[in-house]
């Protein structure tokens, strides 16, 4: 049995980026982990004078659209979202080395290096440290996947752009995976955002025609060791 760690800067971005492939790998047999680096709020709403609820509904959230992929646990790395350019970058180390101790997984899904949004990026860069290949190095296989309303808005250049080596047919996964991110009420926009749910059916179907098959979700092999 494969033990996946899906890291993520925000809550959302796990089922946006990958949320049918996340219930494919449970469906397979894999046991799932999911660790949301930022609370996700403390940014966004920081004049509310209810951010700790705000903040506690996001997590409800959360386990709520894990609980509808499979999920076994979800883990939150309580740092300042919005703010991980300016957060020391070994805090941001910690919080996944240290689950990536704890949880030894053989496989982390991490945010793509090219996103336009700042924590994606530097959650990416503390991923590459905390899996670094040293010898004894529990993770195999390292992946980025593509999160809407953040990858395909970053600039066409040859170092930014997403180009996906691994697709993934979610077909028989895609009701799932919109069912779940239902969930995320604070988080769903009217179409045509890119977080909506008809937005990533579009987008999921689309992928899948560039490669022959049903709905997709693409992804950046960095590393397979065998």
């Amino acid at each position: 049995m494969k033990k996946v760690l899906v890291i993520a800067a925000h809550p959302d971005d796990e089922v946006l980026g990958m949320g049918g492939t996340i219930a494919k790998l449970v469906k397979g047999g894999c046991e799932v982990n999911v660790l949301i680096v930022t609370d996700g709020s403390s940014s966004q709403y920081r004049d509310s004078l209810d951010l700790k609820k705000i903040i506690e509904d996001k997590k409800k959230e959360t386990w709520a659209c894990a609980q509808k992929l499979g999920v076994k646990n979800v883990y939150y790395g309580e740092q300042p979202d919005m703010k991980l350019d300016c957060t020391p970058h070994i805090n941001i180390n910690k919080v996944i080395e240290q689950l990536v101790r704890k949880l030894e997984p053989d496989t982390v899904f991490t945010h793509f290096w090219g996103d336009v949004n700042m924590d994606h990026q530097n959650v990416y860069k503390s991923t590459l440290v905390a899996v670094r290949p040293v010898m004894g190095q529990v993770v195999k296989e390292l992946y980025c996947y593509r999160v809407p309303s953040s990858t395909e808005w970053t600039p066409y250049k040859a170092d930014t752009m997403f180009m996906p080596n691994v697709f993934v047919d979610i077909s028989a996964e895609s009701k799932q995976k919109y069912a779940a991110f239902a969930e995320y009420a604070t988080e769903l926009r009217e179409y045509p955002h890119p977080r909506s749910i008809l937005h990533l059916k579009e987008v999921d179907v689309a992928r899948g025609l560039e490669v022959g098959q049903g709905p997709t979700e693409t992804f950046v092999l960095l590393r397979k060791l065998c």
